[in-house]
Protein backbone atom coordinates (compact mmCIF):
# COMPACT_ATOMS: atom_id res chain seq x y z
CA UNK A 1 0.00 0.00 0.00
CA UNK A 2 1.11 3.35 -0.64
CA UNK A 3 0.37 4.77 2.73
CA UNK A 4 3.51 4.66 4.86
CA UNK A 5 3.46 2.24 7.80
CA UNK A 6 5.05 2.28 11.35
CA UNK A 7 7.74 -0.29 12.26
CA UNK A 8 6.65 -3.09 14.09
CA UNK A 9 8.29 -1.97 17.18
CA UNK A 10 6.20 0.83 16.97
CA UNK A 11 2.81 -0.75 16.19
CA UNK A 12 0.07 -0.93 18.79
CA UNK A 13 0.02 -4.48 20.54
CA UNK A 14 -2.49 -6.87 22.61
CA UNK A 15 -1.61 -10.03 24.94
CA UNK A 16 -2.43 -13.42 22.97
CA UNK A 17 -4.87 -15.19 25.35
CA UNK A 18 -5.40 -18.45 24.55
CA UNK A 19 -8.47 -20.73 24.72
CA UNK A 20 -6.47 -23.40 25.48
CA UNK A 21 -2.56 -24.64 26.39
CA UNK A 22 -0.54 -24.77 23.03
CA UNK A 23 2.14 -27.06 21.85
CA UNK A 24 4.48 -24.64 20.35
CA UNK A 25 8.36 -23.60 20.57
CA UNK A 26 10.25 -23.16 23.93
CA UNK A 27 11.16 -20.62 25.87
CA UNK A 28 7.81 -18.65 25.25
CA UNK A 29 5.70 -16.50 27.06
CA UNK A 30 1.92 -18.83 26.40
CA UNK A 31 0.80 -21.97 29.30
CA UNK A 32 2.42 -24.52 27.00
CA UNK A 33 0.41 -28.59 27.27
CA UNK A 34 3.79 -29.87 28.39
CA UNK A 35 5.71 -29.69 32.04
CA UNK A 36 8.99 -27.43 32.35
CA UNK A 37 9.64 -23.64 33.59
CA UNK A 38 6.71 -21.74 33.67
CA UNK A 39 4.19 -19.96 36.15
CA UNK A 40 1.09 -22.04 35.54
CA UNK A 41 0.91 -24.88 37.80
CA UNK A 42 0.37 -28.25 36.90
CA UNK A 43 0.64 -30.33 39.82
CA UNK A 44 2.43 -31.97 42.10
CA UNK A 45 4.22 -35.34 43.04
CA UNK A 46 6.51 -36.47 45.52
CA UNK A 47 10.07 -35.06 45.69
CA UNK A 48 12.93 -37.45 43.96
CA UNK A 49 17.17 -37.28 44.96
CA UNK A 50 17.57 -35.20 41.75
CA UNK A 51 14.66 -32.55 42.06
CA UNK A 52 16.17 -29.24 42.22
CA UNK A 53 15.08 -27.86 45.64
CA UNK A 54 13.77 -24.40 44.29
CA UNK A 55 10.91 -26.27 43.14
CA UNK A 56 9.84 -27.59 46.64
CA UNK A 57 6.27 -26.54 47.58
CA UNK A 58 7.64 -25.95 51.12
CA UNK A 59 3.93 -25.17 52.76
CA UNK A 60 2.53 -28.47 51.48
CA UNK A 61 5.48 -30.48 52.24
CA UNK A 62 4.65 -29.18 55.98
CA UNK A 63 1.52 -30.31 56.14
CA UNK A 64 2.25 -33.41 54.86
CA UNK A 65 5.02 -34.20 57.22
CA UNK A 66 2.78 -33.19 59.96
CA UNK A 67 -0.06 -35.57 58.90
CA UNK A 68 2.46 -38.62 58.28
CA UNK A 69 4.59 -37.63 61.34
CA UNK A 70 7.66 -38.05 58.96
CA UNK A 71 9.62 -35.70 56.99
CA UNK A 72 7.70 -35.86 53.00
CA UNK A 73 8.56 -33.01 50.49
CA UNK A 74 6.10 -32.07 47.77
CA UNK A 75 7.21 -30.52 44.57
CA UNK A 76 5.09 -28.51 42.39
CA UNK A 77 4.93 -29.00 38.41
CA UNK A 78 4.62 -26.71 36.33
CA UNK A 79 3.31 -25.74 32.36
CA UNK A 80 5.89 -24.80 30.32
CA UNK A 81 5.66 -21.05 28.97
CA UNK A 82 6.12 -22.03 25.05
CA UNK A 83 5.87 -19.28 22.04
CA UNK A 84 2.69 -19.73 20.12
CA UNK A 85 2.42 -20.23 16.16
CA UNK A 86 -0.17 -17.28 14.59
CA UNK A 87 -0.99 -17.53 11.00
CA UNK A 88 -2.76 -14.18 9.65
CA UNK A 89 -5.71 -15.26 6.95
CA UNK A 90 -6.96 -12.05 4.86
CA UNK A 91 -10.20 -12.11 3.17
CA UNK A 92 -8.87 -10.03 -0.60
CA UNK A 93 -12.26 -10.35 -2.26
CA UNK A 94 -12.54 -7.23 -4.65
CA UNK A 95 -15.80 -6.17 -2.48
CA UNK A 96 -13.20 -5.37 0.52
CA UNK A 97 -11.23 -2.71 -1.10
CA UNK A 98 -13.81 -0.60 -2.54
CA UNK A 99 -13.05 2.38 -0.41
CA UNK A 100 -9.83 3.87 0.31
CA UNK A 101 -8.27 5.49 2.64
CA UNK A 102 -8.66 8.88 0.41
CA UNK A 103 -12.56 8.22 1.02
CA UNK A 104 -14.53 8.92 4.22
CA UNK A 105 -15.97 5.61 4.48
CA UNK A 106 -14.21 2.67 6.26
CA UNK A 107 -10.84 1.55 4.03
CA UNK A 108 -11.03 -1.77 4.73
CA UNK A 109 -7.80 -2.93 2.67
CA UNK A 110 -5.61 -0.23 5.59
CA UNK A 111 -8.13 -2.02 8.22
CA UNK A 112 -6.71 -4.73 7.48
CA UNK A 113 -3.07 -3.98 6.75
CA UNK A 114 -3.09 -2.30 10.56
CA UNK A 115 -5.07 -5.32 12.06
CA UNK A 116 -2.81 -7.44 10.55
CA UNK A 117 0.45 -5.40 11.57
CA UNK A 118 -0.67 -5.71 15.40
CA UNK A 119 -1.54 -9.25 15.39
CA UNK A 120 2.39 -9.71 14.30
CA UNK A 121 3.87 -7.70 16.58
CA UNK A 122 1.59 -9.23 19.61
CA UNK A 123 2.83 -12.52 18.48
CA UNK A 124 6.28 -11.01 18.60
CA UNK A 125 6.36 -10.12 22.12
CA UNK A 126 5.10 -13.54 22.85
CA UNK A 127 8.08 -14.65 21.01
CA UNK A 128 5.85 -16.13 18.69
CA UNK A 129 6.15 -17.10 14.72
CA UNK A 130 4.29 -15.71 12.51
CA UNK A 131 2.63 -16.79 9.05
CA UNK A 132 0.08 -15.60 6.25
CA UNK A 133 -2.59 -16.93 3.89
CA UNK A 134 -4.53 -15.54 1.35
CA UNK A 135 -6.03 -16.50 -2.22
CA UNK A 136 -5.02 -12.97 -4.21
CA UNK A 137 -3.15 -13.00 -7.54
CA UNK A 138 -4.20 -15.75 -9.11
CA UNK A 139 -7.63 -15.92 -11.32
CA UNK A 140 -7.11 -19.31 -12.43
CA UNK A 141 -9.85 -21.82 -12.29
CA UNK A 142 -7.97 -23.15 -9.68
CA UNK A 143 -6.51 -20.53 -7.61
CA UNK A 144 -3.44 -21.53 -5.87
CA UNK A 145 -3.06 -20.18 -2.28
CA UNK A 146 -0.03 -17.91 -0.90
CA UNK A 147 0.96 -19.39 1.47
CA UNK A 148 3.75 -18.27 4.21
CA UNK A 149 4.12 -21.11 6.96
CA UNK A 150 5.14 -19.76 10.45
CA UNK A 151 8.33 -21.87 10.70
CA UNK A 152 11.15 -19.21 11.57
CA UNK A 153 11.81 -15.82 12.61
CA UNK A 154 12.79 -14.46 8.67
CA UNK A 155 9.38 -15.66 7.62
CA UNK A 156 7.82 -11.99 8.95
CA UNK A 157 9.67 -10.30 6.42
CA UNK A 158 7.48 -12.06 3.68
CA UNK A 159 4.62 -11.61 5.78
CA UNK A 160 4.89 -7.62 5.67
CA UNK A 161 5.86 -8.16 2.20
CA UNK A 162 2.84 -9.83 1.12
CA UNK A 163 0.77 -6.97 3.40
CA UNK A 164 2.10 -4.55 1.36
CA UNK A 165 1.83 -5.76 -2.34
CA UNK A 166 -0.64 -8.06 -2.34
CA UNK A 167 -3.91 -6.86 -4.32
CA UNK A 168 -7.54 -7.89 -3.85
CA UNK A 169 -9.02 -10.37 -6.48
CA UNK A 170 -9.79 -13.33 -4.50
CA UNK A 171 -12.57 -15.57 -5.75
CA UNK A 172 -15.79 -14.83 -3.38
CA UNK A 173 -15.03 -18.39 -2.05
CA UNK A 174 -11.82 -17.64 -1.11
CA UNK A 175 -11.36 -18.36 2.68
CA UNK A 176 -13.12 -21.10 2.36
CA UNK A 177 -10.43 -22.06 -0.38
CA UNK A 178 -7.81 -20.41 2.05
CA UNK A 179 -8.95 -23.08 5.05
CA UNK A 180 -8.59 -25.81 3.18
CA UNK A 181 -5.00 -25.34 2.64
CA UNK A 182 -4.69 -24.79 6.85
CA UNK A 183 -6.00 -28.42 6.73
CA UNK A 184 -3.44 -29.44 4.22
CA UNK A 185 -0.60 -27.93 5.83
CA UNK A 186 -1.90 -28.99 9.20
CA UNK A 187 1.67 -30.03 10.18
CA UNK A 188 2.86 -26.77 10.41
CA UNK A 189 0.20 -25.74 12.29
CA UNK A 190 0.41 -27.49 16.20
CA UNK A 191 -2.38 -27.55 18.34
CA UNK A 192 -3.01 -24.31 19.72
CA UNK A 193 -1.99 -22.37 17.04
CA UNK A 194 -3.65 -19.39 16.52
CA UNK A 195 -5.44 -18.62 13.25
CA UNK A 196 -6.46 -14.83 12.44
CA UNK A 197 -9.18 -14.32 9.97
CA UNK A 198 -9.59 -11.14 8.70
CA UNK A 199 -12.90 -10.10 6.90
CA UNK A 200 -15.66 -8.25 6.95
CA UNK A 201 -17.58 -11.59 6.79
CA UNK A 202 -20.46 -9.69 4.94
CA UNK A 203 -20.19 -12.79 2.92
CA UNK A 204 -19.12 -15.35 5.62
CA UNK A 205 -17.68 -19.09 4.92
CA UNK A 206 -20.01 -21.54 6.00
CA UNK A 207 -19.97 -22.04 10.04
CA UNK A 208 -18.97 -25.94 8.89
CA UNK A 209 -15.25 -24.23 7.91
CA UNK A 210 -15.03 -22.67 10.91
CA UNK A 211 -15.77 -26.10 13.06
CA UNK A 212 -13.66 -28.16 10.90
CA UNK A 213 -10.48 -25.54 12.18
CA UNK A 214 -11.54 -25.80 15.11
CA UNK A 215 -11.21 -29.60 15.20
CA UNK A 216 -8.00 -29.62 14.96
CA UNK A 217 -7.05 -27.17 18.26
CA UNK A 218 -6.24 -23.98 16.59
CA UNK A 219 -7.48 -21.35 18.17
CA UNK A 220 -9.59 -19.24 15.90
CA UNK A 221 -9.93 -16.07 15.98
CA UNK A 222 -12.53 -13.94 13.67
CA UNK A 223 -11.65 -10.12 12.97
CA UNK A 224 -14.63 -8.40 11.27
CA UNK A 225 -14.11 -5.25 9.48
CA UNK A 226 -16.97 -3.23 8.77
CA UNK A 227 -18.09 0.59 8.88
CA UNK A 228 -20.01 1.24 11.70
CA UNK A 229 -22.03 4.04 10.25
CA UNK A 230 -23.12 2.08 6.69
CA UNK A 231 -22.42 -1.57 7.50
CA UNK A 232 -22.68 -2.00 11.32
CA UNK A 233 -25.80 0.21 11.41
CA UNK A 234 -27.46 3.04 9.24
CA UNK A 235 -27.35 7.23 9.28
CA UNK A 236 -30.84 7.98 11.13
CA UNK A 237 -31.34 10.95 8.69
CA UNK A 238 -34.64 11.80 6.82
CA UNK A 239 -33.43 11.26 3.37
CA UNK A 240 -29.87 11.10 1.74
CA UNK A 241 -28.12 10.66 -1.72
CA UNK A 242 -25.91 7.55 -1.38
CA UNK A 243 -23.30 6.53 -3.85
CA UNK A 244 -23.45 2.84 -4.54
CA UNK A 245 -19.76 0.95 -5.57
CA UNK A 246 -19.83 -2.02 -7.64
CA UNK A 247 -17.14 -4.16 -6.16
CA UNK A 248 -15.92 -5.75 -9.31
CA UNK A 249 -15.58 -2.65 -11.64
CA UNK A 250 -15.59 0.00 -8.76
CA UNK A 251 -17.52 1.68 -10.62
CA UNK A 252 -20.07 4.36 -8.34
CA UNK A 253 -23.83 5.44 -8.69
CA UNK A 254 -25.27 7.32 -6.42
CA UNK A 255 -28.77 6.96 -5.53
CA UNK A 256 -31.15 8.18 -3.02
CA UNK A 257 -32.82 6.26 0.48
CA UNK A 258 -36.03 7.33 1.91
CA UNK A 259 -36.58 7.79 5.71
CA UNK A 260 -38.09 4.99 5.48
CA UNK A 261 -35.33 2.90 3.49
CA UNK A 262 -32.76 4.23 6.16
CA UNK A 263 -34.75 2.69 8.97
CA UNK A 264 -34.82 -0.54 6.90
CA UNK A 265 -31.24 -0.58 6.22
CA UNK A 266 -30.63 0.09 9.79
CA UNK A 267 -32.97 -2.77 11.25
CA UNK A 268 -30.98 -5.36 8.95
CA UNK A 269 -27.59 -3.96 9.04
CA UNK A 270 -27.71 -4.12 12.97
CA UNK A 271 -29.22 -7.47 12.89
CA UNK A 272 -26.89 -9.09 10.08
CA UNK A 273 -24.10 -8.13 12.84
CA UNK A 274 -25.97 -9.15 16.00
CA UNK A 275 -26.58 -12.64 14.23
CA UNK A 276 -23.06 -13.04 13.39
CA UNK A 277 -21.06 -12.41 16.34
CA UNK A 278 -24.06 -15.25 17.68
CA UNK A 279 -23.09 -17.56 15.65
CA UNK A 280 -19.62 -17.40 16.34
CA UNK A 281 -19.81 -17.29 19.94
CA UNK A 282 -22.09 -20.33 19.74
CA UNK A 283 -19.11 -22.04 17.91
CA UNK A 284 -17.13 -20.86 21.08
CA UNK A 285 -15.37 -18.24 18.93
CA UNK A 286 -14.75 -14.67 20.43
CA UNK A 287 -14.47 -12.32 17.11
CA UNK A 288 -13.17 -9.14 17.53
CA UNK A 289 -15.36 -6.20 15.52
CA UNK A 290 -13.27 -3.26 13.93
CA UNK A 291 -14.53 -0.28 12.31
CA UNK A 292 -11.95 2.22 12.32
CA UNK A 293 -8.62 2.05 10.39
CA UNK A 294 -7.08 4.47 13.24
CA UNK A 295 -4.02 2.55 15.42
CA UNK A 296 -5.31 3.33 19.09
CA UNK A 297 -9.29 2.79 17.71
CA UNK A 298 -8.00 -0.56 16.73
CA UNK A 299 -6.10 -1.53 19.44
CA UNK A 300 -9.31 -1.03 21.61
CA UNK A 301 -11.57 -4.08 20.23
CA UNK A 302 -7.84 -6.39 20.89
CA UNK A 303 -7.45 -5.53 24.39
CA UNK A 304 -10.98 -6.17 25.15
CA UNK A 305 -11.19 -9.04 23.03
CA UNK A 306 -7.78 -10.46 25.39
CA UNK A 307 -9.24 -9.01 28.62
CA UNK A 308 -12.70 -11.48 28.14
CA UNK A 309 -10.14 -14.53 27.12
CA UNK A 310 -8.68 -13.64 30.33
CA UNK A 311 -12.05 -13.10 32.29
CA UNK A 312 -13.39 -16.37 31.19
CA UNK A 313 -10.41 -18.88 31.53
CA UNK A 314 -8.74 -20.90 29.59
CA UNK A 315 -11.02 -23.68 27.85
CA UNK A 316 -9.92 -27.53 29.11
CA UNK A 317 -7.13 -29.14 26.67
CA UNK A 318 -7.90 -32.66 25.56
Amino acid sequence: MSEARAPLAQTPTFPLVSRWRLVGQPFGELAGARKGSGSDVAGARPYEPGDDVAVIDWNASARLSLAHDADEFVVREHYAEEAPKVVIVCDRRPAMAVFGPELPWLSKPLAMTRAAESIAASALIARGLIGSLDMAGDDTAEPEPFWIPPRSKQDLALVEMRLAEAGFDAPDDNLSLAFDQLVHARRDLPPGSFVFVISDFLEPPPLDDLVRLEEHRWDVVPVVIQDPVWEQSFPRIPSLLVPVADPRTGRIEVVRISAREARRRRRRNEARLRGLLDELRVLGLEPVVLGSSEPASLQTPFLSWAQRRAELGRGTWV
